[in-house]
């Protein structure tokens, strides 16, 4: 059983190998899903030597435990739900509910105000159903704040809105007219 800090870091090494930078180090990606077998990411861990020690019980281990449900396992097969910045992963158009949350820090409110959400380095821009995960997202780099998304006007203006699982929504821009910051 891995430590609580020998969890986080393998984490966020999986979630580079899965969303990042799986060329770099030979992990082939499914491309309409983004998955690849147990197996061959346990490889890819198991060949860096800090590394070397870990089980495919470790990496369920760091599946179940995070926070933010980056990763899924099906079967045999692994990937992360969403987040990917190498190449465009397919998801299937979905309606979300009425109202989505999106977590964000005060350093960047005007701009977003003005010109909507846009999905900078990643593929999609990234909104949860309940204020949990945006609020984890939203507090890295600041004072956060959560915005609300007006999911029934996004989608009247042409947004389409993907359910990446979990409780998470991807979308392309959101215009800035479907935005509100949230009081609780």
């Amino acid at each position: 059983m891995l430590s609580n800090t020998a969890e986080v870091s393998l984490s966020k090494f999986m979630t580079k190998l899965l969303r990042h930078t799986p060329e770099q180090y030979g992990l082939i990606l499914d491309p309409e899903d983004g998955s690849c077998r147990l197996d061959d990411l346990l490889s890819v861990i198991v060949s860096t030597p800090r590394w070397s020690e870990v089980t495919v019980g470790d990496i369920r281990q760091v599946v179940a435990g995070c926070d933010k449900q980056r990763l899924e396992i099906i079967d045999d097969r692994i990937k992360a739900r969403y987040g990917h910045s190498h190449t465009k992963i397919t998801y299937g158009p979905g309606t979300p509910p009425a109202i989505l949350f999106h977590g964000t820090h005060s350093g960047v409110l005007s701009v977003i105000l003005e010109e909507g959400l846009q999905s900078m380095e990643r593929q999609y821009v990234h909104l949860s159903e309940g204020t949990h995960f945006a609020s984890l997202a939203g507090s890295r780099r600041g004072k956060l704040i959560l915005l609300t998304v007006d999911t029934i006007r996004a989608g009247q203006m042409g947004v389409t809105f993907y359910n990446a699982g979990n409780k998470v929504w991807l979308a392309g821009h959101i215009p800035p007219s479907c935005l509100k910051v949230y009081t609780p």
